[in-house]
């Protein structure tokens, strides 16, 4: 089972502050990638380092995720959000297009989502997708 990990996962988990048994989606994402299950997309590598101030810190993040490739998309992939946002506009439903990017490509490839981000639960009312629960 592969699992897309959105960016609200690796912020709550990447923070300084935030001591790593914290979270019951801390310690799913570090069973995740214990048992090499992790996929990420580049534009949540992109989210995850945007605006990191200092470069000693933006280096030594980046190149711990590269550690995680980023799965290769397709047209298929960028169409099928496009739909999904069309869907959930249509119902009154706003999100990002990363958020539908994710979604294409979880359902695409039946994959699951970690997230935090209640948005995806909205989502999930009107769009085909699985969202692995973080209930402790």
């Amino acid at each position: 089972m592969s699992v897309i990990v959105d960016t609200s996962v690796w912020s709550l988990a990447l923070r300084r502050r935030t001591p790593p048994d914290s979270s019951p989606a801390i310690t799913l994402l570090q069973n995740l990638i214990t048992d090499d299950q992790v996929a990420l997309l580049g534009g949540i590598r992109q989210e995850i380092l945007s605006g990191i101030r200092s470069f000693e810190q933006f280096t030594r993040l980046r190149d711990y995720l590269r550690a995680f490739p980023d799965l290769e998309l397709i047209p298929e992939d960028y169409e099928l959000a496009a739909e999904f946002f069309n869907i959930c506009r249509s119902n009154g439903i706003q999100g990002s297009n990363t958020d539908f990017l994710i979604c294409a490509v979880a359902h695409r490839r039946s994959y699951s989502i970690l997230t935090t981000d209640n948005d995806f639960q909205i989502f999930r009312v009107h769009i085909p997708i699985k969202l692995l629960s973080v209930d402790a």
